[in-house]
C-alpha cells in the first residue's frame, strides 16, 4: 500500500478537525476512513475490525493504565477546587504575579518545576493557574500552550522524569554504551534534544513579546484583550457549566498547603515508586486525611468530589479511547514501517539528524504515537547511525527531539487532550493556535540539527 493512500485518514481527520472545530467528529471521520482503506473499502469488514480495534485499546493494561490516570487525575483536581486549595494557590500566586506578563512567565515557570511527569504537569498546572491567567484576559489558547509547552518538552530533556527513563531504557536497548547507567546514557544525551530545549525557550519569548504573537493566537488574544472573553466560542459551548468557587467557599479558609501538600505527595511517589497512580491515590487520601478536621468537605462530600472530578472527565476518556483506536488502525495500516524505511536508504551522514528529527517527528504528529513510535524507531535508527560513523547521541536527540515535537502538537495526543481538559478549552483550538507558534522552534531545531551533522 502508498504512503499517500495511509497518510488519507490524517489528513482527512485534520481537515474534519479545523472546519468544524470537534475533536471527537474528526477523530470518528480519521478513524472510519483508516479501516476502511484497511479493509479495502468493505463497510462490514471494516466495522467487524474497528470492534477489535476498540476492544484492543479497551482492554490494553497500558490504555486502562491511562485511563485510570485521568479519572484519578479528575477526582483530585475536584477534590483540590472544591476545599478551596486551587483559589488558595491562585491567591498566593497573586502576591507575586502582580502583571499580565509575570502570570505568563509564572505559569511557565511552575511547568518547569513539575517536570516529574508530562501528564501530571498539563493536568496540574493548567488547574492551579486558569483563574489567575483569566483575571488577567490571558486566552485559555495561550495559556494552552504554556502549559503544554513546559509538559512534555520539559520531562524530555529532564534525566529524572518518566520520560528520562523510558527513553534512557530504549537508548541502552539499542545498543547504545551497554556499560553504561539509563541516567548517564540520558544525560549525554540530553544537550541533543534541541526541540525540548527550544520549545521551553520559546514560551517566554512570545509571552514578553520578543517575538511578536501572530496568527490565529494573535487573534485570540485580541479577543482577550479587547472583550474580555478568554474562551473561544466553541470552547464556551463545550465548557460543563461550573459552580462558583469563590461563593461555594464564603466564609471558609481558603489555604495553599490544601494544593501544594497532595501536588507535592503525588510528585514524591512519581519518583520514589515510579508509579503516578499511585501517588494519585495518595495524594486522594491525603485529601481526605486534610480537609475532613478543617471542615472543608464531609465525608459525603468528598466522596460526591471524586464522583464529580470523574464525570468531569468522561469526554476526555471517550476521545483518548478513539485517539487510541486511530493509532492503532494507522499502525495496522503499516504507515511507520514504510515511512522510516524509505527515509533510512541511501542516507548521508550528514543529513541522518535532521532527517530522523523532520521524518519521525512528522510521523509521531501524523499517528499521535510516542513512546510506542520511539520503540518502534530507535532499533532501527541507532544502528544505522552506527553504520554510517553519526554520534549516537545525537542520532538520539533527534529521535527524542522528535517525538517530543508530536507530543506537543498532535491534536489527538494524550497530552494534547489533558491540556485542553485542565484549561478547559478544546484540542482543536490548541492545535489551530499553537501550530505556528510551534513551528518556530520545529524550524530552528531541523536547522540546529543539519548544522550538527555537518560539524559532528
Amino acid at each position: 500500500m502508498s504512503a499517500l493512500i495511509i497518510l488519507i485518514p490524517i489528513v482527512l481527520l485534520i481537515i474534519v478537525a479545523v472546519w468544524s472545530k470537534d475533536t471527537f467528529m474528526s477523530l470518528v471521520v480519521g478513524v472510519i476512513t483508516a479501516y476502511l482503506i484497511l479493509e479495502k473499502m468493505n463497510p462490514i469488514a471494516a466495522f467487524n475490525s474497528f470492534s477489535d480495534g476498540l476492544y484492543e485499546v479497551v482492554t490494553d493494561e497500558g490504555s486502562q493504565w491511562v485511563l485510570i490516570l485521568v479519572a484519578l487525575f479528575g477526582a483530585l483536581i475536584a477534590l483540590l477546587s472544591d476545599s478551596g486549595g486551587v483559589l488558595g494557590f491562585s491567591g498566593l500566586a497573586r502576591k507575586t504575579l502582580k502583571t499580565r506578563k509575570q502570570t505568563m512567565i509564572g505559569t511557565w515557570i511552575l511547568g518547569i518545576i513539575i517536570f516529574v511527569d508530562d501528564y501530571l504537569n498539563c493536568l496540574a498546572v493548567g488547574a492551579a493557574t486558569r483563574d489567575l491567567c483569566d483575571e488577567h484576559k490571558i486566552p485559555r489558547e495561550m495559556l494552552a500552550y504554556i502549559v503544554n509547552s513546559t509538559g512534555v518538552t520539559v520531562c524530555a530533556i529532564i534525566p529524572f522524569s518518566t520520560w528520562g527513563a523510558f527513553m534512557g531504557t530504549q537508548i541502552l536497548g539499542a545498543g547504545v554504551d551497554e556499560g553504561a547507567s539509563v541516567f548517564s546514557v540520558y544525560v549525554q544525551t540530553m544537550p541533543f534534544v534541541l526541540y525540548g530545549w527550544l520549545a521551553v525557550i520559546a514560551v517566554p519569548l512570545f509571552s514578553l513579546g520578543i517575538i511578536p504573537l501572530f496568527g490565529p493566537m494573535k487573534k485570540a488574544e485580541q479577543r482577550a484583550l479587547t472583550t474580555g472573553e478568554v474562551f473561544s466560542p466553541e470552547a464556551k459551548a463545550a465548557l460543563i457549566e461550573l459552580p462558583d468557587e469563590e461563593k461555594a467557599m464564603e466564609g471558609k479558609p481558603k489555604r495553599a498547603l490544601n494544593f501544594l501538600l497532595p501536588i507535592a505527595v503525588v510528585v514524591f511517589y512519581t519518583i520514589w515508586l515510579e508509579d503516578i497512580v499511585i501517588g494519585l491515590f495518595a495524594a486522594i487520601l491525603l485529601c481526605f486525611i486534610m480537609y475532613l478536621p478543617q471542615k472543608l468537605v464531609t465525608v459525603v462530600g468528598f466522596f460526591k468530589s471524586i464522583m464529580r472530578g470523574v464525570v468531569d472527565m468522561a469526554p476526555v476518556i471517550v476521545i483518548i479511547i478513539f485517539a487510541y483506536v486511530f493509532m492503532g488502525a494507522m499502525t495496522e495500516l503499516g504507515l511507520v514501517d514504510i515511512v522510516i524505511d524509505a527515509a533510512m536508504k541511501s542516507m548521508s551522514p550528514i543529513l541522518l539528524p535532521v532527517t530522523i528529527f523532520v521524518v519521525i517527528g512528522l510521523l509521531s504528529f501524523g499517528t499521535g504515537s510516542f513512546w510506542g513510535l520511539a520503540m518502534i524507531a530507535f532499533p532501527i535508527v541507532i544502528p544505522v547511525a552506527a553504520a554510517l560513523g553519526v554520534n549516537l547521541f545525537v542520532a538520539s536527540g533527534a529521535l527524542i527531539s522528535a517525538v517530543c515535537f508530536g507530543g506537543h502538537i498532535c491534536l489527538y495526543s494524550d497530552t494534547v487532550i489533558l491540556t485542553a481538559a485542565s484549561t478547559q478549552t478544546t484540542p482543536v483550538d490548541y492545535f489551530r493556535t499553537s501550530v505556528p507558534l510551534v513551528m518556530v522552534p520545529f524550524v530552528v531545531a531541523a536547522i540546529g540539527f543539519l548544522i550538527v551533522g555537518l560539524i559532528m
